[in-house]
């Protein structure tokens, strides 16, 4: 019988002084590699802009209703090589306004069929990884406030780059200076499903003083306030949801119903006397697929005065090349009208994109090809997401 010989045990205080020397070397590497595998941008020659689409480019007011660019441990200052949002991309791309959404969690194993909210938790994991302050690795509220923490240090830190847009005057003031030729990005911070409330209305009004302005109320699972479209039924609003839409519309918050369940939709449209929006999406005739809700709830967004953000991720559009984007968008002018079509890019939310922030023009070189007027294309490019903030948002 053959004899193993044994290796000493590492003595433990060996064992935790090496752990402690390789933490810094995987606090580096992890978080690049996670999200160049989760945010990837396919891999393209040039996108052709005609010198028509760039000048007709440069003078729109663009604004996307989707970004989840703060969950990310990316300076967004500086320009990266990876991920689809910073802010130096947002400038190459036009760019005026970018929402930015905190996730705060995203069930194990999340489909747009069905997911159960007691499924572990994958915010959690990168709340660690990210080293994230301590209370956020157990706190949704927590990790919603750190996000806009994070988005907040941008403005200090740079002015001149960003504004974070808290009310009509903070818009009125970024649409004056673009104006005048400035390349400021306003900034928008949103909540992707209002379960960082953990149940108590309370947490509205601290986040709405930490900055957030636009409330989801589900993501992909049911929550304290109602039911998600990929949750286990399709719930309308609780008590407390209903109790939340009504307290945010006295905050001027606007209201997202992105991965709402039909019920939810049909609710909060009866509740709320101000234009809602359905940020990041498809269209159904287009691309078959549940998280693309019918046409008839999109119709009642659009009655209502409210706005869908068309994405730009094959999940959504079936095609998501400039092409496949516009047609989705086409689409959308034609079901529900072109004042109720705007940009949902879902940027930086674990999705798969043909083109970053930067590359925008691309669609509005699109736009022109599909024979958009330009009345068309500056509407959805931006000017009903102005609509919508300078009706909801306070003076």
């Amino acid at each position: 019988m053959k004899k193993f010989k044994f290796i000493k045990p590492v003595p433990l205080a060996v064992f935790f002084i090496l752990l402690f020397l390789l933490l810094p070397a995987v606090r580096i590497w992890l978080p690049e590699y996670a999200e160049r595998a989760f945010n990837p941008v396919k891999e393209h020659p040039p996108w052709p802009v005609s010198e028509q689409a760039r000048r007709l480019h440069q003078s729109l007011f663009i604004g996307d209703w989707h970004a989840d660019s703060l969950l990310w441990d990316r300076n967004l200052l500086k320009r990266s090589d990876y991920g689809q949002v910073d802010f130096p991309r947002l400038r190459d791309g036009n760019v005026a306004l970018q929402v930015f959404t905190a996730v705060t969690k995203s069930p194990s194993g999340l489909n747009y069929d069905e997911n159960d909210s007691t499924a572990r938790d994958d915010i959690t994991l990168i709340a660690i990884a990210e080293t994230w302050p301590v209370a956020s690795w157990s706190s949704l509220f927590e990790r919603a406030k750190y996000q806009a923490e994070k988005l907040t240090a941008y403005a200090r830190k740079a002015p001149h780059e960003v504004k974070i847009i808290y009310r009509r005057q903070d818009l009125d003031e970024l649409i004056a200076q673009r104006q005048n030729g400035s390349q400021l990005t306003g900034a928008l911070l949103g909540m992707e499903g209002a379960h960082a409330l953990e149940g108590n209305i309370e947490n509205l009004d601290r986040l709405y003083r930490a900055g957030y302005r636009l409330m989801g109320i589900t993501h992909f699972f049911d929550n304290e306030l109602g039911g998600s479209l990929h949750g286990m039924g399709n719930h309308g609003l609780t008590p407390f949801g209903v109790q939340a839409v009504k307290r945010a519309g006295q905050l001027n918050m606007v209201i997202d119903l992105a991965h709402a369940s039909p019920a939810v939709v049909n609710e909060v449209i009866n509740l709320t006397d101000s234009p809602v929006v359905l940020s990041h999406t498809g269209v159904h005739s287009v691309c078959a697929v549940k998280r693309n809700i019918p046409l008839p709830l999109m119709q009642k967004i659009a009655a209502h005065g409210g706005v869908i953000g068309i994405g730009y991720w094959r999940d959504v559009t079936c095609d998501e090349t400039p092409t496949g984007i516009v047609r989705s968008i086409r689409a959308a002018i034609d079901a529900l009208g072109a004042d109720h079509v705007s940009l949902g890019s879902d940027f930086d939310g674990t999705v798969a994109t043909a083109l970053d922030t930067s590359e925008l023009a691309a669609l509005t070189e699109e736009m022109l090809r599909q024979n958009f007027s330009e009345g068309e294309i500056r509407k959805v490019m931006g000017a009903n997401m102005l609509r919508v903030l300078q009706q909801t948002l306070a003076d």
